[in-house]
């Protein structure tokens, strides 16, 4: 059989197919740690889920609008007013199915053959293979722990072309945890304002996610005059550990919402009427979760980096935001035992990856699938009691090495 040719650019999300590595092992029996998967381990708030249940008895399970009920974009809008300081107009903004949705059909309606969208690493998994999917070329700007992870304006300014459609930046940053500081932000919106025609898809999925009392901010905020240029990308799934509800939303120009909807009227015509019902409830109800969420998010954090930093060949700092760590493994090469464990893959993450799962019973990501070899990711969006185990679990696999 025949499969378009467009399918051979792109590849299976790899969190999900480690989730799903670790889970089949799990139903064999072995007793395996997932630090695999993205998503806040802590059930959906108990208000949010009853204003579902009132929706599907009130009998709202028919199509909506396109976009959104007006409802949500109204509490998207508000959101945005109280928690950014942005404004805008209902056409200004549109609900898709999750962010990963949201920011497929942004590059979609942008993107033509050839076009250059610039992507600091690490990224996320799906950031490269979605622009991939639209024609566009990906245009990666590497960063190391040693810079924090961050993009600087020089770096920016060398990588933009006359091809050069968007740039990404994702704050809190997923896989790494980087947060920009407002100044940092500032720089990098200097260089873009010489760049009128470069959209910036800010991607703030995990704003809430913040630690040390550092404040979130994001490139819109700053530049209100640039404020057709900037696309904002967010949605409830991590804030509100809403994942499967798939709810995702944006704000941009009314000449990139209006494509947009006009593209999802084509696909899935859609959000769900239920889950958009949900998402009101939790952008306009009670916020205690978050802080609870936070705190022990924090806890988790400490814990993990402190343990990693004591596994032979690794080393972290700690992240800033969102719920993961992304040790640097590069110095497992120097571990005496290193070479028992090389494989053909020619990669180090997942060789690393690899030895783990099959020597220690712990699923991790590779760090080449976020476009950073020399390091893994792991999710602590799990117990304390698993980050323990898997902790000590790891530190036994590396010592055999070491």
């Amino acid at each position: 059989m025949k499969i378009a040719s467009r399918m051979q650019k792109i590849k299976p999300s790899p969190t999900l197919a480690i989730t799903a590595m670790a889970n089949a092992l799990k139903a064999e029996g072995k007793d395996i740690i997932g630090f695999g998967t993205g998503e806040p381990d802590f059930d959906t708030p108990e208000n949010i889920k009853l204003a579902a249940c009132r929706a599907i008895d009130s009998g709202i399970t028919k199509y909506t609008p396109v976009g959104g009920f007006p409802a949500l974009k109204k509490a998207v809008i508000d959101k945005f007013k109280r928690d950014n300081n942005l404004t805008y107009s209902p056409a200004e903004v549109t609900v898709s199915a999750g962010g990963k949705h949201t920011f497929y059909n942004v590059i979609h309606v942008l993107i033509d053959e050839g076009d250059e969208v610039i992507i600091p690493a690490p990224y996320w998994v799906s950031y490269p293979d979605i622009v991939l999917l639209a024609g566009g070329v990906p245009v990666i700007i590497s960063t190391e722990d040693t810079s924090g992870f961050k993009i600087t304006p020089a770096q920016l300014e060398a990588s933009i072309t006359p091809k050069t459609r968007a740039v990404i930046i994702n704050s809190p940053s997923n896989p790494t945890g980087a947060v920009y500081s407002e100044s940092e932000l500032r720089a990098l919106g200097e260089v873009l304002k010489k760049h009128p025609d470069v959209i910036i898809l800010t991607d703030d999925i995990y704003e809430a996610i913040i630690y040390d009392g550092k404040k979130f901010t994001n490139i819109a905020t700053l530049f209100p005059e640039m404020k057709e240029q900037i696309v904002v990308l967010n949605g409830v799934s991590k804030t509100y550990s809403m994942t499967g509800w798939r709810i995702g939303y944006m704000a941009a120009s009314k000449q990139i919402i209006q494509a947009a909807e006009i593209l999802q009227s084509q696909s899935i015509s859609n959000p769900t009427s239920i889950a958009q019902m949900a998402a009101i409830e939790a952008l306009t109800g009670v916020q205690d979760f978050l802080q609870t969420m936070v705190r022990i998010f924090d806890r988790r954090r400490k814990q993990i980096t402190a343990g990693l930093n004591e596994v032979p060949g690794f080393s972290m700092q700690s992240p800033d935001g969102a719920f993961y760590a992304f040790p640097n493994i590069m110095k497992v090469r120097d571990l005496p035992g290193y070479k028992s464990i090389v494989s053909d893959s020619g990669s180090l993450s997942t060789d690393v990856t690899a030895y783990l799962l099959k020597e220690a019973e712990v699923a991790v990501v590779p760090g080449i699938a976020f476009g950073g070899d020399n390091y893994i990711r792991l999710s602590f969006a799990t117990s304390d009691e698993n980050i323990q185990k898997g902790i000590e679990r790891i530190v036994r696999a590396l010592k055999k090495l070491a």
